[in-house]
């Protein structure tokens, strides 16, 4: 219905509901040390809203095509986003500006996940890799192949040692770093 909602855990009542997306929220995720809720849309927006409020705070421009997901590093000053072109944008919270788009290919981008430091993040591609990307020079370093579908989730280990995916392919792999 182009939402977002938050709950209150306890009453498991809806608290506050999210409205201004014109196409399918496709991810959600809290902004550290603050009370808004970042969200990547079909609309092919990231925005940023205050979830006492509800309000939008900023919407950021710049996807060609649908955003698919989203990550804020673990500081909460950049939101990394993708989308349905194989493109990665990053953005400053702060600034409210686009500091880089990084092109990974052809190929949507599922999700992403970010190292504690929020230096490289991981891209769950739907050729079937990982497309890790430096995010202090905005390339891409290397893919991790090794899925025979899609790859549909991503995350790291809490101490970065680790990084497990999920697959079309009905597998699930624990990748080394």
């Amino acid at each position: 219905d182009h939402t977002t909602r938050i709950w209150d855990l306890i009453s498991g009542k809806c608290k506050q509901t999210l409205r201004g997306h014109v196409d399918s929220v496709n991810a959600a995720t809290w902004q550290p040390y603050t009370a808004n809720v970042c969200t990547a849309s079909g609309d092919k927006t990231v925005s940023v809203w205050d979830g006492r409020t509800g309000l939008c705070v900023q919407t950021l421009y710049g996807h060609s095509n649908s955003c698919n997901h989203l990550v804020v590093n673990n500081r909460g000053d950049t939101i990394v986003s993708a989308d349905a072109d194989g493109v990665v944008k990053v953005w400053d919270i702060r600034m409210v500006t686009e500091l880089a788009t990084i092109d990974v290919g052809q190929y949507p981008i599922n999700k992403l996940a970010l190292d504690r430091g929020g230096n490289r993040a991981i891209a769950a591609s739907d050729d079937g890799s990982l497309k890790i990307l430096d995010l202090k020079n905005f390339t891409k370093i290397c893919d991790w192949t090794g899925h025979d579908g899609a790859v549909q989730c991503v995350a790291t280990a809490p101490n970065d040692a680790f990084v497990v995916t999920g697959s079309s392919d009905a597998t699930f792999k624990i990748w080394g770093k």
